[in-house]
């Protein structure tokens, strides 16, 4: 069985979680709603205040997405009562970040600023000049805009200029000198 699979998830006071035949769940929280289609094969119950996710054999298949389908449903509840966020960090002479309305405005050496726009339901907010923090209620999404971020300039390895995660480790190349 597996480990992550069989343990029950707890819904916290305050969060409403509806599961239909299909296995599409919705969790209401004081955050927000979120959705998804869950695996049709899977056996999902909601017992008083937990979710409990069963597989209904053995087959590699089954177990793969027994963990998998328990850990989609507690990042949603995780996810409408904390909500996650992501940190990046800007490194290099001149790059900086800025927020205008909903734009975030990135100037990374190149000969133009890069402006992105914050998805529905997620936003980026600006520290100082050099650190931006992604907030939202899925967490899919949050790493997912957080990496195009991160896309614009990633970090180099020689001086360590560019966009990384907050607890991101670089490793450094020594320079041919």
């Amino acid at each position: 069985m597996s480990r992550i699979g069989r343990l029950p998830v707890e819904i916290p006071a305050g969060v409403e979680v509806n599961i239909t035949e299909s296995n599409f769940i919705t969790v209401k929280g004081a955050k927000g709603t979120l959705e998804q289609q869950l695996p049709k094969e899977m056996l999902i119950s909601k017992e008083e205040n937990q979710v409990v996710v069963n597989r209904p054999n053995d087959l590699k298949k089954m177990k793969s997405l027994h963990g998998l389908t328990r850990t989609l449903v507690a990042n949603m509840i995780e996810g409408v009562t904390k909500g996650y966020e992501k940190k990046l960090e800007i490194n290099g002479v001149g790059y900086r970040a800025q927020k205008q309305g909903k734009k975030l405005v990135l100037s990374l050496g190149y000969s133009h600023p890069v402006e992105m726009e914050d998805p529905e339901g997620l936003e980026a907010v600006v520290e100082g000049q050099n650190v931006i923090i992604v907030k939202g209620i899925d967490k899919a999404r949050v790493g997912q805009y957080a990496a195009e971020i991160r896309f614009k300039r990633p970090p180099e390895p020689y001086k360590g200029k560019g966009i990384k995660y907050a607890d991101e480790v670089i490793r450094r190349k020594e320079t041919g000198k």
